[in-house]
């Protein structure tokens, strides 16, 4: 059986998160990261905070369904 594989470099943006966050001083090692998938359809992100990593996957349709909601409660 012959498969296609392909190897990719996959784009990511990185931020030490007191630079954005009131809740993280700086030294805390508080980070957030993004990585674009190999396919191009959505993103992982990496949210490393008081020493808790959480890690969650949203596609390009479900980021901007996210970005709708929270704009709908900011103008309100």
């Amino acid at each position: 059986m012959k498969a296609d594989i392909s190897i990719s470099n996959r784009r990511a943006a990185f931020v030490e998160l007191h630079q954005l966050c009131i809740m993280s001083n700086p030294g805390s090692n508080d980070f957030m990261e993004v990585t674009e998938w190999s396919n191009g359809e959505g993103y992982d992100v990496i949210i490393n905070a008081a020493g808790h990593e959480q890690t969650f996957h949203v596609t390009y349709g479900q980021l901007r369904a996210l970005k709708k909601l929270v704009k709908a409660l900011e103008n309100n």
